[in-house]
């Protein structure tokens, strides 16, 4: 017995001095030290654009922001399909997908679904010009839709109440292509979301919004469906870190605060008035911005003047800027009817305002209140972040203030401030008009560049809307567009 024990020992002891064979290990993204985050993404001004302005975006700046949480450099990977992208996440070529993407119960179970962004409507869009769609079910054209968007799903779900309900699917088109498409006629109806719809009407006017097929969808991140725990655990924590210190709201009011208004007459006749008007003072503008972007100062002159040196109010405000006669002192303008001396007083003014804001406010934010205060005064945009701050809001935040400025309108409010009364929501108006003809010049710019067009942007325009004339002379403009204050009341 001893015998056999011994042989048995002798064997163990023989097996150990052999070389082990093993398979090799894997090791999971978890375990690995990550080094650059590469973001899957689709064009779109609301999305990711690289242009003149360098990177934008609200998925790409909270990419860039989750990047810097980790530590980590960022890669943007744009893509121009939706199955292309997906299927690079499936793949693990990339990371993660930040691209305005909805949540739908199929993307449920293929990806792992990030916390949400921001809720927008799926809504059918229409041209202006046809019958207003009233019934899904009696469409008197085709919806046509990309494949692999959130719009396959709102239809297919509809067509289980519209058993007659048809669709056409396009694979080499973009969102932006279809807009363009239904502007120009070629196409009956499409499916966006809201959002994209209202900055898309900036430069395409001809779209209409029809009816709301689905409301209140989530619009989240993309992870991959395996191995990616860590990864969900780190942009949780992140979310919740920038939802306190209110990035989201910030990059909500930023990309799509100044859009929900949308006025078809103002948007056709800013769109002619690029192309007639604006290249007669366009030198002056880039003479005397300074370091300020010469569209803002453009995008205010019109808001002020419509670009009519003879403009003036009932008020006494004259001239491309509607300056007043003391501002015009101020600022040393003799003739404010004349356009350069209009514009550089005016340029001068809105950077004074620009330097007299407290230093509190981030430069990114500067250029929305000093325009308010172009518009009521300095100090009446004192006593709206005042006002802010007491009601436990940011005073250095313009999504903040914007809420406060009308309520200087209401005796309850302006009886606690300095200045008293103010046309706060007028001022707000005022600012997000700018705003959106500020994004129509960048837009123009940006497809003049790209399409290397020499002769000024309405061959661009034409090209995806069929621009008709109208009634309205922006050159015969005599009085101020949307009454204003005027510069330098306080």
């Amino acid at each position: 017995m001893i015998k056999y024990l011994y042989v048995i020992l002798l064997g163990f002891l023989l097996s150990g001095c052999q070389p082990v064979q093993t398979e090799p290990v894997e090791l999971s993204p978890q375990a690995q030290k990550r080094t650059v985050l590469k973001v899957g993404t689709l064009y779109g001004p609301q999305i990711y654009a690289n242009n003149a302005q360098g990177e934008t975006g609200f998925d790409y700046e909270m990419a860039n922001r989750f990047a810097d949480y980790l530590g980590v450099s960022l890669e943007m990977v744009p893509f121009t399909n939706r199955k292309q992208l997906f299927n690079a996440l499936k793949e693990g070529g990339i990371d993660i997908i930040a691209a305005g993407i909805a949540s739908t119960p199929g993307r449920g179970v293929q990806f792992k679904m990030g916390p949400t962004l921001y809720k927008v409507n799926q809504v059918l869009v229409y041209r202006e010009g046809t019958p207003e769609p009233k019934d899904i079910g009696t469409l008197s054209g085709e919806i046509t839709v990309m494949s692999n968007s959130s719009s396959v799903n709102t239809l297919t779900q509809l067509q289980k109440d519209y058993p007659e309900l048809l669709w056409n699917q396009v694979n080499d088109k973009d969102n932006e292509e279809l807009f363009a498409l239904i502007a120009k006629g070629e196409l009956n109806y499409t499916i966006s979301d809201s959002n994209s719809l209202l900055i898309n009407q900036r430069f395409l006017p001809e779209l209409r919004a029809g009816m709301i097929l689905e409301e209140k969808v989530e619009v989240v991140w993309l992870l991959p469906p395996k191995n990616s725990d860590k990864l969900m655990s780190q942009l949780l924590a992140f979310w919740h870190k920038e939802q306190r210190a209110g990035t989201l709201e910030h990059l909500n009011e930023k990309y799509f605060g100044h859009v929900k208004r949308f006025d078809y007459v103002d948007t056709r006749a800013f769109i002619r008035a690029i192309d007639n008007v604006l290249p007669a003072y366009r030198s002056l503008f880039e003479t005397y911005s300074g370091e300020l972007d010469w569209r803002k100062l453009a995008a205010a002159s019109y808001q002020e003047s419509h670009w009519n040196p003879n403009a003036r109010s009932r008020t006494g405000v004259r001239g491309m800027m509607m300056l007043t006669q003391p501002t015009a002192n101020y600022v040393g303008v003799n003739d404010r009817t004349d356009a350069e001396q209009s514009i550089r007083g005016g340029a001068i003014y809105l950077k004074d305002m620009i330097d007299r804001l407290p230093e509190s406010i981030t430069d990114s934010q500067r250029i929305w209140f000093a325009l308010a205060a172009y518009n009521i005064g300095m100090g009446h945009v004192e006593d709206a972040r005042k006002l802010a701050q007491s009601m436990d809001m940011d005073p250095n935040a313009w999504r903040d203030v914007k809420k406060v400025l009308p309520l200087l309108q209401q005796k309850k409010y302006y009886k606690q401030t300095r200045y008293g009364y103010a046309r706060g929501s007028q001022a707000v108006h005022y600012v997000d008009s700018i705003r959106r003809y500020y994004d129509t010049l960048v837009w123009v710019d940006n497809q003049t560049k790209t399409m290397e067009v020499i002769d000024g942007p309405n061959e661009i325009l034409a090209d995806k809307i069929e621009v008709k004339q109208s009634a309205v002379d922006d050159n015969k403009v005599n009085a101020a567009p949307k009454p204003v204050l005027g510069a330098g009341r306080s």
